[in-house]
C-alpha cells in the first residue's frame, strides 16, 4: 500500500472538507472525466500487438509530442528503465523542442536506422509536433518505399476531425484515438502515452495499477484539501522532492499537471521540484532559511537495490537523510507532505499517477476554476502565429 503523511503541516481549514460531496459530484459529472473510465481491452491488446509488429521491422521509435502527450510516457520509461542496461528496443522523443541542433543531430542519427515515427498530436497544429513530424517524415519517405511506409508510421490523434485524422484517411496509416473527454495532461490512459510505453514495460501491469489507485480517493481529496490550506496560510511554492535520480521526470509530469490545472484567474500554486540529495547543496539553503513561502511534497521509496557501505544500507541512509531533512525543515517552518511507494514499479507508478490525477481535479474544484482547460498556454502561441505561419 502506498503511504500518506500529512502530520508535518499547518493547520487544515475545516471548511475546505466539508466541500468533499461537493467536488466529488463535480469531477464525475465532468466532461472531461474520461480518463477515470477503464480503457477498453480491445485498445490494449492492439497497443501491443502493434508495438509487437513494430519491433520486426525497426530498432527504434521516434515519439513526436509535447506537453500533456509527451510527459507522461516518458517519466514513466525513465523511472522504469535501469541507470546504466540500454533497452533492448529505443524510444526517441522529439517535437519538444524547437533547437535546430538536436533536429539535425536526430535526422543525422536516424539516417542509417530502421526505425518508425509516431506523432502525437489531437489537433494537429501544434508548432514543435508538426515542425518535428515534418522534417523527421521527410527521412522516412527517403528511406522507404509507399508500402513500407505505411508500416513505419503511426498517428495518435483526434477520433474525427483535424489534419492528422485526414493523413490517416487519405493514406490509410494506422492509428489511435485520443478521446475527446480526456485532456493531455490527464491522457496517460491513453495511446498517447500506452504506445510508446509498450515497447518497454508491463503495459499490463501498469494499467491495473492505474485503476487500482481510485482507493487512494480519500486521500487524493485530504491531499487536495491540505495543499488549498497551505496555500490560504501563505504557502504558494509547492516543491516536489524526490530522492531518485531516475524520478527527476515524475517532477516534471507533476509540475505540468498541477501548473496547468490550477494556474488560473490569478490562484493556484507554483509546482517546482528537487532531487535530493544533490538539491540540499544549492536550494536546500534556501528552503531551509530563505523565504517562507513554501511547502513541500516528499516521495519517498521503501525499498530498492541493496547495496552496504560500512554497515549501513546505502537505500537507507538515503531515507534516514530523508526523513532528516523533514525534521529540519520543519524547524525552518516549512511544512511538508510525504507520500511513501513500496517500491518503483509500474503497479505503483499506476497507483501514484492516478491519485495525483484525482487530487490535481478536487484541488482545481477546491479553487473554484475549471481544472481541465488551460487557456493561458494559448497566449503565446497566438503572439507566435503573428510572426511565422507553420
Amino acid at each position: 500500500m502506498i503511504e500518506f503523511d500529512f502530520t508535518s503541516m499547518c493547520s487544515t481549514n475545516t471548511d475546505l472538507l466539508s466541500r468533499k460531496d461537493e467536488v466529488i459530484e463535480k469531477l464525475n459529472n465532468s466532461y472531461m472525466s474520461g480518463w477515470t473510465k477503464r480503457i477498453d481491452d480491445s485498445l490494449v491488446n492492439d497497443i501491443i500487438s502493434t508495438a509487437n509488429d513494430v519491433k520486426k521491422h525497426s530498432d527504434y521509435l521516434v515519439v513526436v509530442g509535447i506537453g500533456g502527450s509527451f510527459l507522461g510516457s516518458y517519466c514513466v520509461e525513465k523511472a522504469l528503465a535501469p541507470y546504466f542496461v540500454d533497452n533492448k528496443f529505443k524510444v526517441i522523443y522529439a517535437g519538444t523542442t524547437l533547437s535546430s541542433d538536436y533536429m539535425s543531430q536526430l535526422i543525422d542519427f536516424l539516417r542509417d536506422k530502421d526505425f518508425s515515427l509516431n506523432v502525437i498530436s489531437k489537433s494537429g497544429t501544434t508548432m514543435e509536433p508538426t515542425i518535428a513530424y515534418t522534417l523527421i517524415k521527410q527521412l522516412l519517405e527517403e528511406k522507404y518505399s509507399e508500402e513500407e511506409l505505411v508500416k513505419h508510421l503511426i498517428i495518435t490523434t483526434d477520433p474525427v476531425k483535424g489534419t492528422l485524422r485526414e493523413e490517416v484517411n487519405n493514406k490509410g496509416y494506422k492509428s489511435f484515438p485520443i478521446p475527446d473527454d480526456i485532456g493531455g495532461r490527464y491522457s496517460i490512459m491513453t495511446a498517447a502515452h500506452l504506445f510508446p510505453l509498450a515497447f518497454n514495460i508491463d503495459l499490463k501491469a501498469f494499467i491495473d495499477g492505474y485503476y487500482s489507485g481510485s482507493k487512494y480517493n480519500d486521500e487524493a481529496f485530504n491531499y487536495a484539501v491540505a495543499r488549498k490550506s497551505l496555500f490560504e496560510q501563505g504557502k504558494v511554492v509547492e516543491n516536489f522532492v524526490v530522492y531518485e535520480e531516475k524520478l527527476s521526470y515524475f517532477s516534471e509530469w507533476l509540475k505540468q499537471l498541477f501548473g496547468e490545472t490550477e494556474g488560473k484567474d490569478g490562484v493556484g500554486l507554483l509546482p517546482t521540484s528537487t532531487v535530493h540529495t544533490r538539491d540540499l547543496h544549492s536550494l536546500g539553503q534556501f528552503v531551509q532559511e530563505g523565504n517562507k513561502i513554501l511547502f513541500e511534497t516528499f516521495i519517498k521509496i521503501d525499498k530498492a537495490s541493496e547495496i552496504k557501505f560500512k554497515d549501513y544500507d546505502l537505500h537507507n541512509i538515503n531515507n534516514i537523510v530523508l526523513d532528516s531533512v523533514r525534521v529540519a525543515h520543519k524547524k525552518g517552518d516549512v511544512s511538508s507532505i510525504m507520500i511513501t511507494l513500496p517500491e518503483i514499479s509500474e503497479k505503483y507508478l499506476g497507483e501514484i499517477m492516478y491519485f495525483f490525477m484525482v487530487s490535481a481535479a478536487y484541488s482545481g474544484f477546491l479553487f473554484n476554476i475549471d481544472p481541465f482547460n488551460q487557456p493561458g498556454v494559448e497566449v503565446y502561441k497566438k503572439e507566435v502565429r503573428e510572426n511565422i505561419v507553420i
